[in-house]
């Protein structure tokens, strides 16, 4: 087959098909097009709907708590968020297997359906277990989004822009954020809707906004790169062949010269023995540095932002309706961080920046916790505080999902994601929102300080190990990061 000078050849070695292609090659040189915009915004809008979801959880916890049906206490609330992030470690798992098996695009439609029916439901619960049940199934949806998307990010932006366009799209999260917390200020205002109907309709907007994706998501082409490991080699030429096309059209200027290939035996599938034998011997230094980075980012995020209500109005005297206003400053930290910071993730390296906006966030929680301890700060300056923290703390999370994305091999590059996701948030995640709601039940500003030094210490910690053994990926090809397990020399 050949396009525009490149070739991709199929022969034969046994019963598998070995492909001759420059796929990849011709992916990473495209020109940034309106393509790549349309792929950020189709797949950044998830992170939009996850922001969305934990920002109401976050936010309604004073009227959950108030609620004449559920009556929520604090530890209700820690356990609420537990049951959402457990749930997304098992669907990240689930769905993130069936991602690498089944492709891309259709994953994204399944874990999209999994979401909006269970979010809906979340609107109707009527007791602490129904509610658990039901934000469960919410973060089994969202979990599995995690890994078809990551995966898809990296396999369809070039390679020099990479670093950049992951963290703005995992940082849109904060979008969502702002959206939410603006939600909860109207729909939690008793002048609105009485209190035990305002948090309920708060979560039927992800649903709402779910059925958007589902249009915004119809374009969305399939992996090349999937396709091409799976021997579907006339669909990945079409695709790459289209939007090159197209890119020629918008006036880019695509050189035809000669690129270099990579060589595969096709597999429809990749055996759990593979996936294991990669993660535990073959690159087993990049899954420690993986786990450490996805553990330290899922307790520090998770243990803070889930009782983030919880903290303005125990210790500041918040009203429940009003803690969305202290989220949007929180939110904009958030979002600006991955942009300002991003391009040198890509410039100056995944290492080092990945090392500073790690320690950056732990030095400034121990600084501004001891701060919270001593009483020296005001609801408003608090907001300032986790603002600026989160500012190097956004880039810092993003990062590690880009890290665990771009160095494993294509093959399992989904399922690697939830892997670590899993391992990461099951023991950073789960942990932690319980963990702080038990620390602000005691009342004690001083038990809470000993919460954040744990975090803080555990993102220092996490900085040194990248620094000493991550991977320089920066504008690298993910060919060259990680040899796809079919290749052949």
């Amino acid at each position: 087959m050949q396009e525009a000078g490149v070739t991709t050849k199929t022969t034969k070695a046994g019963d598998d098909p070995v492909i001759e292609t420059d796929i990849p090659a011709r992916l990473d040189r495209l020109p940034w097009g309106r393509f790549h915009t349309l792929v950020v915004a189709a797949l950044g809008i998830t992170w939009i709907l996850d922001g969305l979801e934990v920002t109401l959880a976050g936010t309604v916890a004073g009227a959950l708590k108030a609620s004449p049906v559920l009556q929520f206490s604090n530890l209700d609330v820690g356990l609420a968020g537990s049951a959402y992030l457990a749930g997304a470690v098992l669907g990240a798992l689930f769905f993130g297997w069936l991602t690498d098996r089944l492709g891309r695009k259709k994953l994204f439609f399944i874990t999209l359906t999994v979401y909006l029916v269970a979010t809906a439901a979340t609107a109707f619960s009527w007791n602490l277990w129904s509610f658990m049940l039901f934000r469960f199934v919410t973060g089994a949806g969202i979990g599995g989004e995690y890994a078809a998307i990551n995966s898809t990010i990296q396999e369809l932006v070039p390679a020099r822009v990479r670093g950049w366009t992951d963290l703005v799209i995992n940082g849109s999260f904060w979008i969502g954020a702002a959206l939410g917390a603006v939600g909860a200020i109207v729909l939690l205002d008793p002048a609105h809707l009485a209190p035990d109907y305002g948090w309920r309709a708060a979560f039927l907007i992800g649903a709402l906004l779910a059925l958007v994706i589902f249009l915004m998501r119809l374009w969305l082409p399939e992996s090349p790169r999937w396709l091409m490991t799976h021997g579907r080699i006339a669909e990945a030429e079409a695709i790459v062949a289209g939007i090159e096309a197209r890119m020629r059209a918008e006036g880019h200027v695509i050189p035809d010269v000669p690129l270099p290939k990579v060589r595969l035996r096709a597999r429809a599938s990749t055996p759990f023995s593979d996936v294991f034998h990669t993660l535990l011997h073959r690159h087993r230094g990049r899954s420690a540095v993986g786990f450490v980075l996805m553990a330290a980012q899922a307790f520090f995020y998770n243990a803070i932002f889930f009782t983030y209500a919880l903290v303005l109005t125990d210790f500041y005297g918040i009203a429940a309706n009003q803690v969305g206003w202290y989220i949007l400053p929180f939110a904009l930290g958030n979002v600006l961080g991955p942009i300002v910071l991003g391009r040198f993730f890509d410039t100056w390296g995944r290492r080092p920046m990945i090392a500073l906006t790690y320690t950056m966030s732990g030095l400034l929680l121990a600084a501004t916790g001891w701060m919270f301890a001593q009483g020296m700060l005001t609801a408003q300056t608090q907001t300032i505080a986790w603002m600026v923290i989160f500012f190097f703390a956004s880039s810092a999370a993003s990062a590690a999902y880009l890290t665990v994305s771009e160095t494993f091999p294509l093959e399992l590059r989904a399922l690697a994601i939830a892997i670590f996701y899993a391992i990461g948030t099951g023991i950073g995640g789960i942990v932690g929102p319980w963990l702080f709601g038990t620390l602000i039940e005691t009342g004690s500003r001083w038990s809470l300080f000993g919460g954040y030094v744990f975090g803080a210490v555990l993102m220092v910690i996490a900085a040194g190990v990248m620094l000493r053994w991550g991977v320089a990926a920066e504008r690298r090809s993910l060919e060259d990061i990680s040899r796809p397990l079919s290749h052949i020399d």
